[in-house]
């Protein structure tokens, strides 16, 4: 797999080629992705227009069709159409951000045929967490995190998914929905009777050595995939690309975080445009996972 460029045209081809696709079993390809929520066309630039950017999303993830997805600022509709996208056998978990379960998503889409979904659930990023809608630590808008534990069909692992996205305004808001975030981390992980690694995806809005990932890295509690991993699939784009060409070692504010339980073989992040077109103002990334041996099972 060589690395895309992102100023190769890609009107040529209806479907864009894989840049990691399908993984053999027992791998598990995870996939982060903020596909920027629908505006009002009279306050949307043309290429902000989900009307324009629908059919290049589900050209992407029909090409990728990742065992994991965590995906930010999905709307109804745009689920229906990533679930369509994806195929027979994906489901998904989560519900607006809203105190009445409404509004921006940050759903976790999985394969059901390689994974069983034991148990979800979603809190509120504050000091009253089950309270859906609440706020606190700086954020006027409700921030929420979406956990799911799942059974492996292939090999019986139980493995724990997290998918958040995080207040891009408050420094104060980041880091302590990140403590929350490690909290969820350790209940699972080796020091508890669960003994579950841990898969953490999200758009962050912090860049390389910001304090809430620093905070989620501290310790070796989770490593960094993109340094992690033994092959990389791309150049070090920046994420946040605002429908322009992305920038080479660009700042990452993406992030697939995973336990050290995990082995990471390759990592990407994507640049791809389906008939030209950006299908959202932020590049997805990837990262393929397997456990070690001897690693932790069910």
């Amino acid at each position: 797999m060589a690395p895309h460029d992102p100023g190769v045209a890609q009107a040529a081809r209806p479907e864009p080629s894989a840049l990691v696709g399908r993984v053999p079993e027992p791998q598990i390809h995870v996939m982060s992705w903020n596909i920027r929520r629908p505006v009002p066309a009279i306050m949307a630039r043309p290429a902000d227009r989900w009307d324009r950017r629908a059919p290049a999303l589900r050209s992407l993830l029909a090409a990728e069709r990742p065992t994991l997805l965590g995906a930010q600022e999905v709307l109804p509709e745009q689920a229906a159409v990533m679930l369509d996208a994806l195929g027979p056998g994906y489901h998904a978990v989560g519900r607006g951000r809203g105190a009445d379960g409404r509004g921006e998503a940050s759903p976790i889409f999985y394969d059901s045929a390689r994974l069983e979904l034991l148990d979800w659930d979603q809190i509120a990023l504050s000091d009253t967490p089950a309270r859906a809608g609440s706020v606190s630590w700086g954020n006027l808008i409700p921030r929420v995190t979406v956990s799911a534990t799942f059974r492996d069909r292939r090999t019986s692992r139980h493995l724990l998914m997290i998918n958040t996205h995080l207040d891009p305004f408050s420094a104060r808001s980041r880091l302590r929905s990140s403590r929350a975030i490690g909290d969820l981390v350790a209940a699972a992980g080796p020091s508890s009777a669960r003994d579950t690694p841990a898969v953490v995806t999200g758009d962050l809005n912090t860049r390389p050595g910001g304090a809430a990932v620093s905070e989620l890295v501290r310790d070796g509690m989770l490593v960094d995939t993109w340094h992690g991993a033994r092959t990389r699939v791309s150049e070090e784009w920046g994420t946040y690309s605002g429908y322009r060409a992305p920038r080479r070692n660009g700042s990452r504010i993406d992030w697939i975080l995973a336990s050290s339980a995990f082995r990471v073989t390759h990592a990407a992040i994507n640049p791809v445009r389906p008939g030209g077109v950006w299908a959202s103002d932020h590049l997805p990334v990837h990262a393929v996972l397997s456990l070690d041996e001897g690693g932790v099972d069910a």
